[in-house]
C-alpha cells in the first residue's frame, strides 16, 4: 500500500478557550488535533466533527462503514438508493434535504448561507459556487474527496480507498472501525480477484454518455476506471491516454472499437444512457454494441475511489467474467 502521505496526527493538545462545564482550559479529545492534507490545503480538527452537511454523495459509503452517518445533520445533491443498502438508506432518509435542484450543466447550486445556517463543523464536497476559502472565511472545514481535486491524483488504485478510510478514520477518532473496513475491503478484493483470474484479454472502454444527445466521454489512466478494469482482466482501450476524463469521438471510439464497454451515469434508469450512445450514427459498428457488451452503472460505482469501487468491480466481473458472457 502506498505512503499515506494525506495524514498527518499532530501529538494531543490543549484547545483554546474554556470548558463549558468546568470553566477551566478546554482539552482536545485524546490524539487530537488532527490534521489532513485535502486538496493542497491542510485541514485541522481540534475533536471529531459531529455536525456534518454533505454536499456529495461520494463520502457517504466512508461515514456509514466509520459509524458516523448519523452526525450529518443536512445534505445536498443526489443521492441515487442503488449505492445504499436498507440501512444507508434508511440513515440517509432521516437526514434533511436542502436541495437536488442542479444548473445546466449538471452542478449543485446551494448557496453559503444555507449551509452556514446548518452550523457544520464539517462540509463534506466542494462545489462550484461554495468554495474550501469561502468556508474556511467562516471557520468551517471542507473536506473533498482526493480524486475530485482540481488537483487529482494522476494514479488512482483501490489503495486509495483504503487510504481515504484511514484518514475518515483518524478525522472521527474511529481508527479500528477503518482498520477493520479496510481488512474486509482487501478480503472483497482478493476473492474478486481471484474469480477473475488471469482475465479474459478483452479490451474495454469506460463511457459516460450526454443523456438527450451530445459528448460522450471516455476515462484514461488518471481515473479509477483504469484499475478498475484491470483489475477485472480488462484492458483498457484508453491506457495510453494520461487524463482523467476526456471528450471521445465515435470515429475514435471505432478505431480503438473495444470489446466491453461501460457507461456511466449519475442518476435514473439505464435505458437512456444506452440510447444515448446506440443512437449515435455508426455506433452499430462497435464489436462492443454488436455482441450486445454493453452494461450501466451508476457513476460512483466507478469514481471516485470509494468502497462504491469494490462494488462497481464486483458487478463487471459479474456481468463479463473472466472469459467474458
Amino acid at each position: 500500500m502506498r505512503r499515506l502521505a494525506a495524514l498527518t496526527l499532530l501529538a494531543p493538545l490543549a484547545a483554546c478557550g474554556a470548558d463549558a462545564t468546568t470553566g477551566g482550559p478546554a482539552v482536545s479529545p485524546d490524539g487530537f488535533p488532527v490534521t489532513v492534507a485535502n486538496c493542497g490545503a491542510d485541514v485541522t480538527f481540534d475533536a471529531p466533527p459531529e455536525r456534518l452537511v454533505l454536499l456529495k454523495s461520494s463520502a457517504v459509503p466512508f461515514l456509514q462503514h466509520l459509524g458516523v452517518l448519523d452526525r450529518a445533520v443536512a445534505r445536498a445533491g443526489s443521492y441515487p438508493e442503488e449505492y445504499y443498502d436498507e440501512q444507508t438508506r434508511a440513515a440517509l432518509a432521516d437526514v434533511p434535504l436542502l436541495t437536488d435542484e442542479l444548473d445546466s450543466s449538471g452542478h449543485l447550486q446551494i448557496s453559503k448561507e444555507v449551509v452556514i445556517g446548518q452550523e457544520p463543523d464539517l462540509v463534506l464536497g466542494e462545489v462550484d459556487n461554495l468554495s474550501r476559502s469561502s468556508l474556511d472565511a467562516v471557520g468551517i472545514p471542507l473536506l473533498e474527496e482526493p480524486a475530485l481535486c482540481d488537483t487529482g491524483d494522476t494514479d488512482p488504485g483501490f489503495d486509495d480507498v483504503a487510504e481515504q478510510m484511514t484518514m475518515y478514520g483518524a478525522v472521527f477518532d474511529r481508527q479500528q472501525e477503518a482498520d477493520d473496513a479496510v481488512a474486509a475491503m482487501e478480503a472483497d478484493l482478493a476473492g474478486i480477484t481471484e474469480q477473475v483470474g488471469e482475465g479474459s484479454g478483452r479490451t474495454a472502454a469506460v463511457l459516460y454518455p450526454t443523456v438527450g444527445g451530445g459528448t460522450t466521454y471516455a476515462y484514461g489512466t488518471a481515473s479509477m476506471a483504469h484499475p478498475q478494469l484491470e483489475a477485472a482482466g480488462l484492458t483498457n482501450v484508453f491506457g495510453d491516454v494520461d487524463e482523467r476524463v476526456f471528450e471521445v469521438t465515435l470515429e475514435e471510439l471505432l478505431g480503438r472499437d473495444p470489446d466491453v464497454l461501460v457507461l456511466l451515469h449519475s442518476e435514473g434508469g439505464p435505458g437512456p444512457v444506452v440510447d444515448a450512445l446506440i443512437d449515435l450514427p455508426g455506433a452499430g459498428e462497435l464489436t462492443a454494441v454488436r455482441d450486445e457488451a454493453v452494461m450501466t452503472q451508476l457513476f460512483n460505482f466507478t469514481e471516485p475511489p470509494s468502497p462504491l469501487a469494490v462494488e462497481g468491480l464486483r458487478r463487471i466481473v459479474d456481468r463479463f467474467g473472466a472469459t467474458g458472457s
